[in-house]
């Protein structure tokens, strides 16, 4: 996937020709598209951005969603874990992926306590992800009990995706980062909260850290896209964290984490080695400094004679 560039000639005003590239852009992803994947059984691809920089790479890539995830209060603020994310932060990580995306659709994660308190916070918080910062969607955790919520925002004409299994932002009462749905009962919450959710009209769904089969029983029964993340490979698409993927989280990975490259190893590669170069005088060199102009270089030469000082010779 990318832009395909087309040449083509125009002939100029000088009577000669110039030669114009034009560009053919992959269709936007839109909610839409998403659900009509699941219904072609085509595989959903969706990764965190937090910047404009990786944000325009994930971008360029193709990837179908990107999601401004509140896993950024760890990764790229240092919090211990997600519930000290605040609005104000999250909008101003939106922002910024926002400038870089052209394709991919833009799903903004709502941070805990901006929807928890009552409904109409939860209306206001999220309309200001889409207004403020240009969200295609937001992201809410929990089952049944954000259905109200869900059909509100809805209504308001914000598309929601939903998150069931384990919700980072319920760390507290769930003791932990720990796999959800391993008892038969704790199979039937999942399938009640996947199918009211679904019903309220989500527009995808995250399946988060649950097992295989029931990840599985979930994407056959609901009608909306699911996106897996530890949830197998039977989902109708699957997100991981960018950082997770790169190795510049500092932290064992999950189970479910496969690491396509090692970014960190780069970076401290090349930090060690810009330090060595400054250290022993071999960075920067003639080559990469400016130079005066020669006349200019004469005048001062000669300013500076009468003075005492003499201008270091240019190495050519």
């Amino acid at each position: 996937m990318g832009v395909q560039a087309v040449s083509a000639l125009m002939r100029s005003g000088t009577g000669g020709y110039v030669s114009i590239t034009t560009s053919v852009s992959r269709p936007k992803i839109t909610t839409s598209t998403i659900q009509e994947k699941k219904q072609r059984h085509e595989p959903i691809t969706s990764l965190t951005a937090y910047d404009y920089a990786t944000a325009r790479l994930v971008d360029e890539a193709g990837i179908d969603v990107i999601l401004v995830g509140d896993s950024l209060a760890m990764v790229v603020l240092g919090y211990e874990n997600t519930l000290p994310v605040t609005m104000e932060e999250m909008l101003h990580h939106v922002r910024a992926v926002r400038r870089a995306v052209k394709h991919a659709l833009l799903v903004a994660d709502m941070p805990y306590a901006s929807y928890h308190v009552s409904s109409k916070e939860g209306l206001h918080n999220a309309a200001r992800f889409v207004k403020q910062a240009g969200a295609e969607a937001v992201k809410i955790e929990g089952g049944e009990k954000r259905v109200n919520l869900i059909r509100r925002l809805i209504d308001a004409e914000i598309p929601v995706f939903g998150h069931i299994g384990l919700t980072p932002q319920s760390v507290n009462t769930m003791g932990g980062y720990k796999v959800q749905g391993k008892t038969v009962a704790a199979i039937d919450q999942l399938m009640r909260d996947a199918i009211a959710i679904d019903r309220a009209g989500v527009s995808a769904m995250i399946l988060e850290g649950i097992p295989r089969e029931v990840a599985s029983m979930i994407t056959a029964e609901v009608k909306c896209p699911t996106i897996g993340i530890g949830a197998g490979p039977d989902c109708d698409g699957q997100i991981l964290v960018l950082h997770d993927i790169l190795n510049l989280t500092f932290a064992a990975p999950a189970k479910f984490v496969r690491r396509y490259g090692d970014a960190g190893a780069l970076i401290s590669t090349a930090v060690n080695a810009f330090k060595n170069d400054v250290e022993r005088h071999a960075y920067p060199s003639d080559e990469e400094s400016y130079h005066l102009p020669k006349d200019t270089r004469a005048a001062v030469t000669g300013v500076g004679t009468k003075r005492g000082i003499h201008l270091k010779e240019r190495v050519v």
